[in-house]
């Protein structure tokens, strides 16, 4: 059962953290049974979901309600539905005009999110949850265009989700209309703080009605975030959803740490990647550029595998994501940036192919795997110039993990621990057609040598047939050599079939001399005697 542990109060003796901890045995209750509409309840049905998540469990009675609320509980619990079920369930109510409020196309709710990944993760999950309603969704973010977004605008929306900077600029444009909403959202409020957001978010705050429903919800609750929500929040109840014997990281999620040489990387991932039981992989780089090599060279091993980071383009980054999801691609590569807001559930492994910055990076890239109840294993990769900064998180999350092993592609604790096949190599496939008898093995991390089919691996039959029709001698008789330079052997064949050809009696030693002639330079005087050679060929005497 959910049971609350303790209360903390301010100064002002207002009520800021309720904390409530999960019991191993507690059986969470169906929307249904919190009182979600029936068209919620059956499109969330529709998409296999029927129980709530112990935040989703405590916010929805009292966001339903109007209530002010701050919500906080790691990534991957199900923060999305915790707001985006209440906020469908009182813009329902307005559409079946029970005096809430109007829905005549301007926005009602409105929704702010750190980045484009997020943004449209939110969206596909309320319009998901409210395909049985007449609710309009949009999302906003930049890397688009702007006139499909200024389009749906115009046609009406009741709910925007997007991020501050295309917020702003399309509500300085006049295209979005921020007077008239009712409910807001900060979803990942942390995170914003992170990117430099909290400016913009200011702003948004200061061009909304003062009378308003104001949810802000967040992994972790920095100073500046709970500073922000008291500013333009009233009386809020601060609800911290947590797990009996929860720590800072996932207990469901299996941590190993290696010392791993930089050019030994590549081939130890690819070896990780073929452990039993692997299924979607999320691989964590600190810059662009890494992130691009690694996700090529995966590629070029014989992985399905994508990037996104922060040089691709909004509708290539959609597309790797989307592939992701769909199972298209099962390996993505990406930045810490770039990740934000990547919310997919059945992720099993998280690599890290360079050490995270700090503690809470490392929280945030681990906590991509082990969500929505599952199991996940997370792989640190740190160089030898990485130990100082890992030994920081260590002792920050005091994972007892100090001094990773000095870790090899080929060591047999990493292909034990990890679940390895003892067959496994660097590579899934064969490099190319025409190739195989190439070992992979034999080859240097990003050797590109390629063959092309029927020219590579010629015989050397075909290169000696090849100069005795430039000129060298074949030693079957005067009709080749008699021929020398000439298109084809059939033309002199017939040359010394005829009577009275001079060519007819040629000895075996006449060839060497021609031979001898023929590689003179033209200005010699050697070649007019070939020329006639051929000519009389040509004509059949």
């Amino acid at each position: 059962m959910t049971t609350p542990e303790n209360n903390t109060t301010d100064a002002q003796g207002d009520d800021l953290v309720q904390t409530t901890t999960v019991d191993d045995g507690h059986v969470s209750p169906t929307f249904a049974e919190l009182g979600v509409r029936d068209e919620i309840v059956r499109a969330l049905h529709d998409d296999g979901i029927t129980h709530t998540f112990a935040i989703q469990e405590l916010t929805l009675p009292l966001a339903m309600g109007g209530d002010d609320l701050i919500g906080q509980a790691r990534t991957g619990t199900g923060k999305t539905l915790g707001f985006g079920v209440p906020l469908l369930q009182r813009l329902a109510g307005a559409a079946d005009d029970e005096g809430l409020f109007d829905l005549d196309g301007t926005p009602r709710a409105l929704i702010v999110v750190p980045t484009r990944e997020l943004c449209i993760q939110v969206t596909d999950d309320l319009e998901t949850a409210s395909a049985h309603l007449p609710i309009r969704v949009t999302a906003i973010f930049g890397g688009r265009p702007y006139e499909g977004q200024i389009a749906d605008l115009k046609a009406g929306v009741d709910v925007v989700v997007g991020t501050p900077g295309r917020l702003i600029d399309l509500a300085n444009q006049g295209h979005l209309i921020l007077g008239k909403v009712q409910i807001l959202v900060l979803d990942e409020a942390d995170e914003m703080l992170d990117l430099g957001f909290l400016p913009d978010i200011e702003r948004i705050i200061a061009a909304l009605p003062d009378a308003k429903q104001s949810m802000l919800f967040s992994a972790t609750m920095p100073g500046p975030i709970v500073t922000l929500a008291r500013s333009f929040q009233k009386h809020p109840t601060h609800i911290r959803a947590e797990h009996v014997d929860d720590s800072a990281v996932h207990e469901r999620t299996t941590q190993h740490v290696y010392r791993a040489h930089a050019l030994d990387k590549a081939e130890l991932v690819a070896r990780i990647l073929q452990a039993e039981g692997r299924g979607a992989t999320m691989i964590f780089t600190r810059t662009k550029r890494t992130a691009q090599k690694v996700s090529d060279d995966l590629v070029e091993r014989g992985f399905k595998a994508g990037a996104v980071h922060g040089d691709l383009g909004q509708i290539a980054r959609e597309k790797a994501l989307k592939a992701f999801r769909s199972g298209g691609i099962d390996v993505l590569v990406a930045t810490d940036v770039a990740a934000r807001g990547i919310d997919i559930d059945d992720v099993t492994h998280v690599i890290n192919y360079q050490c995270p910055d700090d503690e809470k990076t490392y929280v945030h890239r681990i906590g991509r795997t082990g969500r929505a109840g599952r199991t996940g294993i997370a792989i640190t990769l740190v160089d030898w110039d990485e130990l100082h900064r890992w030994e920081l998180i260590d002792r920050a999350l005091e994972l007892g993990m100090p001094e990773p092993a000095e870790t090899y592609s080929s060591s047999a604790h990493l292909r034990e621990e990890l679940n390895i096949p003892e067959g496994a190599t660097g590579r899934l496939v064969a490099p190319s057609a025409g190739d195989g008898q190439r070992s992979s093995r034999g080859r240097r991390d990003g050797d590109e040598t390629r063959v092309r089919a029927g020219s590579g691996n010629r015989p050397k039959s075909d290169r000696s047939r090849r100069r005795t029709r430039g000129g060298r001698a074949a030693g079957d008789g005067a009709a080749s050599t008699a021929t020398e330079g000439t298109a084809t052997e059939s033309a002199g064949s017939s040359a010394d079939s005829a009577a009275g050809s001079g060519n007819a009696a040629a000895t075996g030693d006449q060839p060497a001399r021609r031979r001898r002639r023929r590689r003179k330079p033209k200005s010699a005087g050697s070649a007019p005697a070939v020329e006639q050679s051929s000519g009389a060929e040509s004509a059949g005497e």
